[in-house]
């Protein structure tokens, strides 16, 4: 990650100061909002919540876990009654056919362990970098910066980014804030995301970083 030994301004870096204080103030205790049990459902759950709630997702997930419990079962899973099983999470074919890749990858690749690196959990078929920093964050304890939509808006708004890659966005951030701040601040960001900072138009009345915020189209 070069781009995060690249010079930050001494203003940038003063406002994500306060930035991080004014989350971790109006957010205390903010953690991942996915039921799993170990890092394998943490992962499958991950893969479920993309264009979809995590309170959706984990409707879903008990009978899914039940009838699953290990890579190898998932991976030899059969696709029809997968797909039924999170259909309503929607893109199903998707992400059925997501699950069954990655969990192929880790029986075959990695003995059956998810692995704990990012490098590992990127070239897993079906796993992307926010998945992957879902699972070391929260997972692993391994810090890593969760960029979804609710993060990279929130971002760019607060000035904080000028980027839409998902990838610059998370290089920005982890420019600007401690590694021991990323997994929670991403929650805390998600968060804001959900009450606050809305997509297409903000709910700006009582957000709790209006007075940090520069974006030029708040709606109070």
């Amino acid at each position: 990650m070069t781009n995060r030994r690249r010079p930050v301004s001494q203003a940038l870096l003063d406002r994500a100061i306060k930035v991080d204080a004014a989350l971790h103030a109006a957010f205390p205790g903010a953690k991942c909002s996915l039921d799993y049990a170990n890092p394998l459902q943490l992962l499958i759950a991950t893969i479920l919540s993309a264009q979809c709630t995590d309170a959706r997702v984990n409707m879903v997930t008990p009978a899914l876990f039940a009838r699953y419990k290990t890579a190898a079962e998932f991976a030899g899973a059969d696709c029809a009654e997968l797909e039924a099983l999170v259909q309503s999470t929607g893109f199903y074919r998707n992400k059925a056919k997501s699950i069954r890749e990655a969990c192929k990858d880790i029986a075959v690749l990695h003995g059956g362990e998810v692995p704990k690196n990012l490098e590992e959990l990127y070239q897993l078929h079906g796993v992307g970098r926010k998945t992957a920093n879902v699972v070391l964050g929260n997972a692993f304890g391994i810090p890593g910066m969760v960029v979804d939509t609710h993060v990279g808006r929130i971002a760019r708004r607060l000035g904080l980014t000028k980027n839409a890659d998902p990838v610059k966005v998370e290089q920005d951030l982890m420019r600007l804030f401690p590694d021991m701040r990323w997994t929670t601040l991403g929650h805390e960001m998600i968060l804001l995301g959900r009450k606050y900072c809305k997509a297409p138009t903000p709910k700006c009345a009582g957000c709790p970083l209006i007075e940090l915020c520069p974006f030029t189209k708040k709606v109070l």
